[in-house]
């Protein structure tokens, strides 16, 4: 699944292992790992120490999934290719600029509703 195929990123705060899966096409067990491997990629514990993923984390795991299984790199080499962008994934096509430029609209849309 190419990062073209992967769904919208929902308007919400938190999202859980699940479904940061669904939204990534990494398998959960997989996004433990890389936890452990990347220093950009945190996660909240909240509740039963539960994983919750943000928004920029569910990007970012985005990012090393491209780098690992569409560019080919290695952990190292991904590792290092995060460091040298800086932490922010950055959309590479004009589709993923208006994915997530919706996905912000949406998401500031649901924040001023609640006001």
């Amino acid at each position: 699944m190419k990062a073209a195929e992967l769904p919208a990123i929902p308007a919400k705060r938190y999202f859980t292992i699940g479904e940061v899966s669904e939204l990534t096409g990494v398998k959960p067990h997989i996004l433990r790992y890389w936890e452990q491997e990347f220093s950009q990629l945190s996660r909240v514990q909240r509740r039963g120490n539960r994983r919750y993923y943000q928004h920029r984390e569910v990007l970012m795991v985005r990012r090393i999934r491209g780098l690992l299984y569409d560019d080919g790199f290695t952990i190292q080499g991904a590792r290092q290719r995060l460091a040298q962008q800086g932490e922010l994934p950055l959309p590479v096509t004009a589709q993923e600029v208006r994915k997530e430029l919706q996905s912000i609209l949406d998401w500031l849309d649901l924040g001023l509703g609640k006001s």
